[in-house]
């Protein structure tokens, strides 16, 4: 391909992290290879004993050390060898989707599906696809050539909200009891609607997201409310609630006054 001034021009080529289970989807992409089916060689392939051992914090990290997108590919509902791995897997990966919309990196980057141990050509045509898709998105942090128009330092640092609100510890209690609470009901037997659950997910998201968010930039340099809440386009009240809570926990510690503001930066890092 050639731009008018004759200048070759340079194909996006993603790179895209697999994670695969060891009895259906591995052996699948397993069996795609021994059928000499062809899918592209954009995939990287972690291979794990479950879809439901991939935590939502690991289904993250590709991002911060350069992927463009992440495939979790599993058994098909019912297959699981251990039972209940796979709806644990789809369960994390809807929940990290709603982080997602709410730091605006495009949910289609992560991907879910299922693939049994003799759907090779499935498994192929899946990749191909979804390598395609990944091209129409763009680079991760490719700036105007990414869907989501984000900076590499800005993507990168709405990735490191993201694992850091997986790894908290409100957002998965919540995620791994969403299922029961809707099934058999909270300690009294109160079953909570599906919607409710969703709810109490977008609550804790947001507050957890302000709170990572808090915790990266004190992390960096000594930095006040106010410039928190410039640098994330939120009120400064709704900044000042929860750095209050990260100074209760310690997370959190009083650096110096600037003007009138006072500056935190994370524990222990205090220059």
């Amino acid at each position: 391909m050639r731009r008018e001034d004759g200048q070759e021009l340079q194909r996006f080529e993603p790179r895209v992290i697999g994670f695969l289970c060891n009895w259906c989807s591995y052996a699948g992409a397993d069996l795609a290879g021994t059928s000499r089916l062809a899918y592209p060689a954009n995939l990287r392939i972690v291979r794990v004993m479950c879809s439901g051992r991939v935590d939502p914090e690991i289904m993250v990290d590709p991002f911060l050390r350069g992927a463009d997108a992440v495939m979790v590919l599993g058994c098909h509902p019912g297959d699981c060898h251990y039972l209940s791995g796979n709806y644990q897997a789809e369960q994390r990966v809807r929940t990290l989707w709603m982080v997602f919309d709410h730091l605006g990196i495009d949910r289609a980057r992560l991907y879910l599906d299922w693939v049994s141990a003799a759907e090779g050509a499935r498994f192929a045509d899946m990749v191909s696809d979804f390598v395609e898709q990944v091209r129409a998105l763009g680079p991760a942090g490719g700036g105007s050539a990414s869907r989501e128009g984000l900076s590499r330092d800005e993507f990168v640092f709405r990735s490191e909200i993201a694992r850091r609100v997986a790894a908290s510890e409100r957002f998965r209690w919540l995620v791994g009891r969403s299922k029961a609470l809707c099934e058999r009901g909270n300690v009294y037997g109160e079953r909570i609607l599906p919607e409710k659950v969703a709810t109490l997910l977008q609550g804790v998201i947001a507050d957890e997201c302000v709170r990572a968010a808090i915790e990266v930039l004190a992390a960096e340099a000594p930095v006040s409310v106010k410039d928190i809440a410039a640098r994330l386009g939120i009120s400064a009240q709704i900044v000042l609630e929860q750095a209050a809570y990260l100074k209760r926990r310690g997370v959190i510690e009083p650096y110096d006054v600037l003007g009138r503001s006072p500056r935190y930066v994370l524990r222990g890092a205090r220059a």
